[in-house]
């Protein structure tokens, strides 16, 4: 039985501030909630520890009712691309450092433009040469820069954009890398993942301005890199980083432009016409100088 003054009956008080008094009772345990702890509900209110619980209920419920495609995907945020294409450079870096091997490896990936020639006399046609010299390094620092980005920019790519198209962007970014080699630096051997790289940083700085996030530190960035590759002695392919960030502007900007579930094959048909566009460019410009 209740007393008549209602300060003194502690079940008009909330439970979770006890100096409070309040007539409102939990909808779900029926305990006492000052106005604070109220979360109003479509019918009455209930307190902090019952919205926590059925918000765990709920949580629950729509993973159960969650179709099995979106939860592979869910699932599949791992980098999963970006964490192979690191581990099988480092790897082929380490082969390049056994003595009588690692020379023959890097020779046998490397760039140059002669070996797309299929008419040459002494050197026979080798086209993975244009894809494979961007899991070959001259150095233990080079090495670690590409694949420092790599991580760094994969990380944040690969989940965006999916594994598929993460790989057509990493892999068309080095064709990109080797066709401006092939235009400009005929006859010249070229080993390295930048121009891959550079693919990245201009897909993401084309992605990152249509999601409005702040592209300034990618344009420095970039801008730090194109310096670094002009600077006397360096040793840098300057040809495979802008080769392969003006294929990454334009592949992010296919992307960007063919979000929608059915631009699916106008993305592939545009990615696809940029690959033949590209091998057309190297395999064309290799009769023009050793023919």
């Amino acid at each position: 039985m209740s007393s008549p003054d209602p300060r003194s009956n502690p079940d008009d008080f909330c439970y979770r501030h006890p100096d409070r008094q309040s007539f409102v009772l939990c909808q779900r345990c029926l305990r006492t909630i000052c106005h604070e702890c109220q979360t109003p509900m479509p019918v009455g209110v209930i307190c902090p520890e019952c919205l926590g619980e059925q918000k765990k209920e709920q949580r629950a419920t729509n993973v159960r009712r969650m179709p099995k495609r979106i939860m592979r995907r869910a699932s599949g945020d791992r980098p999963v691309a970006t964490y192979a294409i690191l581990i099988v450079t480092v790897a082929l870096f380490l082969v390049g450092l056994i003595p009588g091997i690692g020379g023959e490896v890097r020779g046998f990936l490397a760039f140059n433009s002669i070996f797309t020639f299929p008419g040459h006399p002494f050197y026979p046609l080798e086209p993975w040469r244009i894809v494979t010299a961007i899991f070959v390094h001259s150095g233990i620092w080079h090495v670690a820069l590409n694949m420092l980005a790599l991580w760094a920019l994969g990380r944040s790519l690969e989940p965006l954009l999916g594994r598929g198209r993460f790989l057509a962007l990493y892999l068309l970014s080095a064709v990109g890398g080797s066709a401006l080699v092939a235009l400009l630096a005929p006859g010249v051997t070229v080993v390295g993942a930048s121009g891959a790289v550079w693919g990245l940083l201009g897909a993401m700085l084309i992605i990152g301005r249509n999601l409005g996030v702040n592209v300034f530190p990618i344009l420095v960035l970039l801008g730090i890199n194109l310096v670094i590759s002009f600077l006397p002695g360096a040793g840098i392919s300057w040809q495979a980083h802008i080769g392969g960030g003006l294929v990454g502007l334009l592949i992010g900007w296919i992307f960007s432009r063919t979000r929608a579930v059915r631009q699916q094959r106008t993305q592939i048909l545009l990615l696809s016409g940029v690959g033949v566009l590209l091998l057309a460019l190297i395999f064309g410009v290799a009769p023009i100088v050793y023919g």
